[in-house]
């Protein structure tokens, strides 16, 4: 038992570091690099390898071919979120600038958030930023 206590967190720090599947700690997962999730309090969150606007148009695409319904999009310089009702449940997209080519989007699907729908969604970002 001894030897596990010193061991445990070798092996997580090298889970970490090593760029696998996100690690699950508390009901968050812990991501190391781009293409991985991230989540917590509710929002899956995770970044895209291209410029702001182009991720923007392919949430606006998303929520489109979801046909969402009250859409409303607010857009800043960098930043914007979009909310809108999907099959009758509140979605919010948080969408922010990290890099020239580095953007991030923050997914909350329903007052506690859904990990579930929510990867969902961001599958559906992709698939659309491909198509752009």
């Amino acid at each position: 038992m001894e030897k596990m206590k010193i061991y445990l967190p070798f092996f997580l720090i090298s889970l970490l570091l090593s760029g696998c599947a996100p690690l699950v700690i508390g009901g968050a997962a812990i991501g190391t690099g781009t293409g991985t999730y991230l989540y917590v309090n509710g929002e899956l969150q995770m970044d895209y390898r291209a410029p702001f606007d182009k991720v923007w148009e392919a949430c606006e695409k998303t929520f489109a071919d979801m046909r969402a319904v009250e859409v409303q999009p607010y857009r800043e310089i960098g930043s914007g979120t979009i909310t809108a009702l999907i099959r009758g449940e509140r979605v919010k997209f948080t969408v922010k600038y990290r890099a020239k080519n580095l953007t991030t989007v923050y997914i909350r699907v329903g007052v506690f958030g859904d990990k579930t729908a929510s990867q969902l969604l961001h599958d559906k970002i992709g698939d659309n930023l491909g198509r752009l």
